[in-house]
């Protein structure tokens, strides 16, 4: 950490620019009206943090405090195995929660509050977790499949039923591959685990609509794997299963979103990372695929999160080393509690 936090708050990168670009994509009908709803006018990323090696995976927990995983790639950083930081949003400081983190990447809170962890390869815990914050008692919730361990959970959603739904890609890590495919796997509230879904190419954010009727998964592969670059949906039934995957955006030739965000309207806000000729940023899609809004970023983002309560249309961004918050016009999708 360079700043201080007084300093970090006063930051900022840059306007938001919310339709067409200058490389010459045409702006979709209505598309200036639906960015001017999302996005305020001379709306400004604000840097709060900028101390970190790989940040990925905010979550807001319910007290509005912002977690956020830190990737410490061993092979650049040493020997680490990654940091949960904790931000409060009251005082602007960012201190260490957990370290080491078992690799965690996406995190997210479930129906009783508790904090629940992807955690991924490269000397992590290649687990999902549940962590009281109460007492801190953390348990494995998701340790194996078919007795065998997972490639490296990567980001997580959860439904209105309390079901948690996970990707399973890998990116980067020493570890064998065990799992023969690179899937989407449900945990039910009897701690039961099931695969469901296996053609996402290497599937990487993930949400559950606010109807609880669509499962979005986003596809952003590395060059020797599967090439599928796509936000993808499933439809999403009662009993948590899924079917009738469908293309909502493809991007190939360019890599595809990585971590995910929603709002209380079932847009969908994707981070795109920076590979030309896009500019990296935060891009807002309607359910139906409709390019609304963009949100550049300067360095790519991996993931974002909106807040709660007070900070319900306060988005959170993790971008490179950085964290940063951005007040837009819509609130953020939650599950019921």
């Amino acid at each position: 950490m360079r700043s201080s936090a007084a300093t970090r708050r006063s930051a900022v990168v840059g306007f938001v620019v919310v339709f067409a670009f200058s490389w010459g994509w045409t702006e979709p009908t209505g598309a200036k009206d639906s960015a001017e709803s999302i996005v305020p006018e001379n709306a400004r990323l604000e840097l709060l943090f900028d101390g970190g090696f790989f940040l990925e995976g905010p979550a807001v927990a319910p007290d509005g405090t912002v977690y956020f995983s830190d990737i410490t790639n061993t092979a650049n950083s040493g020997m680490q195995a990654g940091y949960i930081w904790r931000h409060d949003p009251s005082s602007g400081k960012t201190t260490v929660f957990r370290s080491p983190s078992g690799m965690s990447n996406g995190i997210i809170f479930d129906l009783e509050d508790r904090m629940v962890v992807a955690q991924g390869a490269d000397f992590g815990g290649r687990c999902v977790t549940r962590t009281d914050m109460t007492t801190g008692k953390s348990e494995i919730i998701a340790g194996l499949y078919n007795g065998r361990s997972f490639n490296a959970p990567n980001d997580l959603a959860i439904d209105e039923q309390g079901r948690i739904y996970f990707t399973d890609p890998r990116y980067f890590g020493h570890e064998a591959i065990e799992q023969p495919v690179m899937g989407v796997y449900r945990i039910d509230p009897d701690g039961s685990v099931s695969l469901i879904i296996s053609d996402a190419g290497t599937p990487n954010g993930i949400l559950v609509a606010p109807d609880q009727q669509t499962l979005y998964v986003a596809s952003i592969s590395m060059p020797d794997h599967f090439s599928l670059h796509a936000l993808l949906a499933y439809d999403l039934a009662a009993d948590g299963s899924v079917s009738s995957r469908r293309v909502i955006v493809d991007f190939d030739p360019e890599y595809g979103p990585d971590g995910m965000a929603m709002d209380v309207d079932g847009n969908l806000y994707l981070a795109r990372p920076a590979v030309a000729p896009h500019t990296p940023g935060i891009y807002v899609y309607s359910p139906d695929g409709q390019q609304l809004a963009v949100i550049p970023t300067q360095v790519s983002p991996a993931n974002a999160a909106f807040g709660r309560g007070p900070t319900a249309k306060t988005l959170y961004v993790t971008a490179g080393t950085n964290l940063y918050k951005i007040e837009l016009n819509k609130e953020g999708y939650h599950p019921a509690r």
